[in-house]
């Protein structure tokens, strides 16, 4: 079932460690078939190092396990709640890369800074509120999921165009057109935010990129009158 859908997340989240992304276990990648209604996703705990597309779990958008012998990632709520939300989107990645992280924790936004930030997030990347007490023991991979609905939401955020978080205290979520070009998203945010961490260093007054420059940078890549790459 969903052969090529599981090479292609596979591959995803085989990406994290060949970009850096990930030590241990820490993140996970999946993929969505929105004609079938179904998702794939990294098993709980297994090392990238034994990951096969075998080991991969397909899950429906009520959560319910469809095919896979392994568990599936305990983030699989949040990566549920997000695809029934955003409904544009087909892929997410969630990963706790070192200065993406970083701005989790301290609850620190992301504004863009210049034209590499602009290529890929137009605007201000969230900080996602943390969540109460009560969320986090009645159901806390849930709550995740819908507090970073909420925040998109409230502010009027198209996921779209800005595909990726922070969620406070704990690390990013990043998603995509597809689970690779969700990994590629969380690459482009961890560079990002090292970026942003060293201008602040050298210019702590720096108030971010002009409109104009961050309008033109990210809709020729973007827009609808794209002209950035190759044509397919």
């Amino acid at each position: 079932m969903l052969d090529d859908l599981k090479r292609e997340v596979l591959k995803a989240n085989l990406m994290l460690e060949s970009e850096k992304l990930v030590r241990l276990t820490w993140g996970n990648v999946s993929g969505i078939d929105r004609d079938k209604g179904l998702f794939v996703i990294k098993p709980s705990g297994v090392p990238y190092s034994a990951l096969e597309a075998g080991h991969l779990v397909v899950v429906d958008l009520e959560g319910k396990v469809v095919e896979g012998d392994l568990n599936p990632s305990s983030d699989t709520p949040t990566h549920l709640v997000l695809y029934r939300e955003f409904e544009g989107i087909g892929g997410i990645t969630h990963t706790h890369s070192v200065y993406a992280t970083m701005f989790s924790q301290a609850g620190v936004e992301l504004p863009c800074q210049g034209t590499t930030h602009a290529d890929h997030f137009y605007g201000t990347v969230p900080v996602v509120r943390e969540l109460t007490a009560e969320e986090v023991a009645d159901d806390y991979e849930t709550n995740t999921g819908l507090a970073i609905a909420e925040c998109f939401r409230d502010r009027n955020i198209s996921p779209l165009e800005m595909p990726a978080c922070f969620q406070k205290y704990h690390a990013p979520f990043t998603w995509g057109k597809n689970a690779v070009d969700s990994v590629k998203n969380s690459v482009a945010l961890e560079v990002c935010a090292k970026m942003g961490l060293g201008t602040w260093q050298l210019n702590a007054n720096q108030q971010g990129i002009p409109a104009h420059i961050l309008n033109k940078h990210y809709l020729r890549k973007h827009g609808p009158g794209a002209y950035y790459g190759q044509k397919s």
